[in-house]
């Protein structure tokens, strides 16, 4: 079984929301530029806390996701929106946020896997709405990196 990478390997993570974090290495397809193909991102996701430790790799969520969840929590810190999801397509990872009460306390659930046929774990966060400026702010740096491709092709979708 091949070792994982240790945080400190992989320097700073592009997105952490308390103890899930996600390093963006790039495009699976970096000379796609149709919006199927072309925004899907190659990664490395990471979840611990209480003596567990879960990884995830490879290309298992799109730009348009971080964008989506910087989107959601966005709505939230506005009071439009109870919650927020970065739910991909693939299932080796999802992170819902999801306010508990009206004064600004946020339930953060991380659902991860390397393997959705015979594993599953979930991790529960309490945050605040004090972390939302920080996870949009780095939800915008990705997809300033790795801006959307081909929206175009969904019109009509």
């Amino acid at each position: 079984m091949p070792q994982m990478p240790s945080p400190t390997d992989l320097g700073e993570p592009d997105l952490k929301v308390a103890g899930f974090q996600l390093w963006v290495h790039g495009r699976q397809y970096p000379e796609a530029n149709d919006y199927y193909d072309g925004n899907w991102l190659r990664v490395t996701a990471h979840c611990g806390a209480s003596g567990a430790s879960v990884w995830a790799h490879g290309a298992i969520l799109m730009v348009t996701d971080i964008a989506g969840f910087g989107n959601g929590c966005a709505a939230m810190l506005d009071g439009q929106r109870r919650s927020a999801d970065l739910a991909p397509f693939e299932p080796e990872l999802k992170v819902s946020l999801e306010a508990s009460d009206r004064v600004g306390h946020i339930r953060a659930r991380v659902e991860i896997t390397p393997d959705h046929l015979l594993q599953a774990h979930r991790f529960e966060f309490e945050i605040d709405q004090s972390y939302l400026p920080g996870i949009i702010k780095q939800c915008s740096d990705i997809v300033q990196e790795y801006q959307i491709r081909g929206e175009q092709d969904r019109e009509g979708v």
